[in-house]
């Protein structure tokens, strides 16, 4: 008897998920990882029994990238799962589609280290927590036998597997204006080797922060920022004044303002802007200017006109009609002109929740993030229960910006414990 055909599902690329096979390159991989790190050693064998149970169950990792005459598009991936393999090179290098069995994200693994690292155009920090979520309980279920209770080919009930395309279910058509921008100052210096990725790693207490940034009126994420672009004003500009303003890109996560559950990006960003037109800014003068450009633009109605200009612009017919190779010129041209109107960008993940059963073998959760046209330093922001984690990845050789945020905090009243990759050590 001939074997049954397998079937081949395929799907659209969400709305911002165009963007990313065409700008995606060696140098500009937007690849980013999320890692969990265990209080024990990982066994890379079990790793890659738990990633052929768990990758099966969720469609949104289980295909691989297509090129279509207008779109690109998804398809099934029906081959086995990539091989999990021992990290021996630097953070989110570039994800080739015709690579790794066609897959569009790597599960590697270093000491008590689980990392996951994804194409961007698959999905979000939130989506990527969620898959790198069950791949650790299907592990460590595999790794302990007084876990041997809980059921080895199924999912948490809390994890969703809603794959829609929420932009265009809450899009609301409209005629919509583009973005007001103009050039931002631009963090420059000597550069580290090609493909290398310096990063380090901030450890900070969660309540402590939470003090620091209740007593300057502030939640914790808008506090971290106000102390990132205070660190960039006084290291990189010398706390002179600037033609060009210093803008933080801040990606939101849509899901909680819509009610969304996808597993699919869902995200958007505003731009916190900072412009030195005088000597000697003030931390609580930078504090109130960059709290209150960040406040204007972080509610429901603005994010509702983002995400109508995103969408409006992707579904006008003249433009869908156009061939993918026009397409991806154009595209690439309107990212490189948006992207000269950012100096970098600082992404909160948020706090990761596990399942208590799951608690005592976790220690901490990290994120990291590939650099962009224009962006050679950038952070992000990721809790589990009472630690938060502060990471700054750069290709910069310089790490002055590093030091003098750090430092800040300290002088808050936040102790601070520092870890690094080791490429500033060699």
């Amino acid at each position: 008897m001939s074997k049954k055909k397998k079937e081949i599902k395929w799907d659209r690329l969400d709305n911002t998920a165009n963007l990313f096979p065409v700008i995606a390159n060696e140098s500009m991989t937007s690849v980013y990882r999320i890692s969990v790190t265990l209080k024990e050693d990982v066994d890379g064998k079990l790793l890659q029994e738990a990633l052929d149970t768990v990758l099966p169950l969720f469609d949104v990792f289980n295909v691989r990238l297509k090129k279509g005459v207008f779109w690109y598009y998804f398809e099934t991936n029906h081959k086995e799962a990539p091989r999990v393999t021992l990290e021996n090179t630097y953070p989110c290098r570039f994800l080739s589609p015709y690579n790794n069995r066609n897959y569009l994200f790597r599960v590697t693994y270093y000491q008590k280290r689980i990392n996951l690292e994804v194409f961007h155009v698959l999905t979000d920090g939130l989506g990527a927590i969620t898959f790198l979520k069950e791949l650790t309980y299907q592990y460590l279920r595999l790794a302990h036998s007084e876990l041997e209770g809980r059921v080895h080919n199924a999912l948490s009930s809390e994890t969703s597997l809603n794959k829609e395309d929420s932009y265009l279910k809450y899009y609301k058509k409209q005629s919509v204006k583009g973005y007001k921008t103009e050039k931002a100052y631009k963090i420059k210096g000597e550069a580290l080797q090609p493909n290398e990725l310096g990063v380090i790693h901030g450890y900070l207490d969660t309540q402590k922060l939470k003090e620091a940034a209740k007593k300057r009126g502030l939640s914790i994420n808008t506090y971290l920022l106000v102390v990132y672009a205070y660190s960039i004003y006084k290291e990189s500009l010398g706390s002179q004044p600037s033609k060009k303003p210093i803008c933080i890109c801040v990606p939101v996560n849509l899901r909680p303002y819509f009610d969304s559950i996808t597993t699919k990006n869902f995200f958007t960003v505003v731009t916190a802007v900072f412009k030195p037109t005088q000597e000697q800014y003030s931390f609580e003068e930078i504090l109130e200017i960059v709290s209150k450009s960040l406040k204007e633009q972080v509610n429901k109605e603005n994010m509702e006109r983002l995400i109508s200009y995103g969408v409006t612009n992707e579904r006008k017919l003249v433009i869908r009609a156009v061939p993918l190779f026009i397409k991806n010129i154009a595209v690439k041209w309107i990212y490189l002109s948006s992207a000269a109107a950012n100096t970098t960008t600082m992404t909160n993940v948020g706090n990761v929740e596990i399942s208590e059963e799951y608690q005592k073998y976790v220690e901490r959760f990290h994120v990291i993030l590939s650099m962009t046209q224009g962006q050679d330093m950038k952070c992000s922001i990721i809790s589990y229960q009472d630690s938060l984690v502060y990471t700054f990845s750069s290709r910069l050789k310089d790490t002055s910006i590093q030091k003098a945020f750090f430092r800040k905090l300290s002088e808050e009243g936040i102790p601070v414990v520092i870890e690094s990759n080791g490429v500033y050590y060699e």
